[in-house]
């Protein structure tokens, strides 16, 4: 992981861990985008705070930077479901080719692993209640769970 001399990585862990509680404590994602790139910048190499990074995107209805924090995600942890999750939205936001692949792979991931299926689970939720009648992250869950 690539770190700044001045900032241990324990602190940037904390910065993420404290960026999350409060997300989840309903913070929006406005507020936290700037939060995020920052420990992108300090984490380069973090594939979960780029795929949080792409998330909070598509929750501002900013697909084009989502499709960049996605696709560097996928590139950093290619196995995340989230990360190509987040990617097969951005890019059917952004009118491109060639979603099948990273929404055959969630489905695969997510049937072989309980623990990421109720992640997904939990993130669907989340994206529904955040941004209600969202029609991509609609298609993406029907693909992703229904098969």
């Amino acid at each position: 992981m690539t770190v700044e001399a001045s900032q241990p990585l324990s602190e940037i862990e904390r910065q993420f861990q404290e960026a999350i509680a409060r997300y989840k404590a309903g913070a929006p994602a406005a507020e936290l985008i700037p939060e995020f790139k920052e420990i992108c910048q300090r984490a380069a190499k973090s594939s979960a705070a780029w795929t949080c990074l792409a998330w909070l995107y598509l929750l501002e209805d900013k697909p084009q930077s989502a499709y960049k924090a996605a696709q560097k995600a996928v590139k950093l942890n290619p196995e995340d479901p989230q990360a190509r999750i987040n990617l097969a939205i951005a890019m059917l936001e952004t009118g491109q080719k060639g979603v099948r692949p990273h929404v055959e792979l969630a489905q695969t991931l997510v049937a072989a692993v309980a623990e990421l299926r109720q992640e997904v689970l939990e993130n669907f939720a989340d994206g529904h209640k955040r941004k209600p009648d969202w029609p991509s992250l609609e298609r993406v869950e029907q693909w992703v769970l229904g098969g």
